[in-house]
């Protein structure tokens, strides 16, 4: 995951997805993160998962489309830490793909993407 300032990379993250991450989220439970342009809309300081930053997943586009297909779209999509019985495992969290749909950094990262990244700023999430 890249931080940016403007077009200048300021941080680099290594990061876990959603366990099935090929092809952008259309479906709760699916296991996917979802693909497209969103905004850090709020954030939790006491998540089980050592703070998380919420993704506003779904828009109005996603929840058009699970309408069309007949799905529900899913929410709570996060930028978030380890959970507490896992902070052991560090940096090595993104060695798999193990959340569901949200992105894992480490809680080292976590804490500073946290002081860094303002509520309202934009995200956009890429294949």
């Amino acid at each position: 995951m890249l931080l940016l300032a403007g077009d200048r990379v300021i941080r680099e993250y290594e990061i876990a997805l959603g366990r099935n991450p090929s092809g952008p989220k259309h479906n709760h439970g699916d296991g996917r993160t979802p693909e497209g342009r969103y905004v850090l809309d709020w954030r939790i300081d006491d998540s089980k998962f050592h703070r998380a930053i919420h993704v506003s997943y779904p828009n109005d586009r996603d929840l058009e489309f699970a309408r069309r297909a007949g799905l529900t779209a899913g929410g709570g999509v996060m930028i978030h830490g380890l959970p507490g019985e896992a902070r052991w495992i560090g940096g090595s969290h993104s060695d798999y793909d193990w959340t569901n749909g949200c992105i894992a950094v480490s809680d080292d990262e976590m804490d500073e993407i946290w002081e860094l990244v303002d509520d309202g700023t934009p995200i956009e999430i890429r294949p």
